[in-house]
């Protein structure tokens, strides 16, 4: 009977081994659920940058205001006849405090 209770005793440990550390255990599972988690928000930020660069493409492709509005942004385009202005905000002056002499 005690070598019964003995085994016993030595199949749960192990089994509880298992459960806690091995293959599949509960930490693994955890960690990989928060893989999941990452990689699902990750794909998400990619879906929505690529449905902007299929908006972009299909803009391109439908005429030439799409590409006449990305040369004026990147490349400064100005066409004959236009006149450029360049609005430049102030900087901000510091203003310290004058420094009074005294000896």
């Amino acid at each position: 009977m005690r070598i019964l209770q003995g085994l016993l005793v030595v199949i749960i440990l192990g089994l509880q081994i298992r459960l806690w550390t091995g293959s599949g255990s509960i930490a693994e599972i955890s960690r990989l659920n928060e893989s999941i988690t990452i990689q699902e928000a990750e794909n998400k930020e990619l879906q929505s940058r690529n449905g902007e660069l299929l908006t972009d493409v299909d803009a391109l492709k439908d005429g030439t205001d799409a590409v006449e509005e990305m040369a004026r942004e990147d490349l400064g385009l100005i066409k004959e006849g236009e006149t450029f202005y360049m609005i430049v905000e102030p900087k901000e002056e510091t203003k310290e405090a004058p420094v009074s002499e005294k000896q």
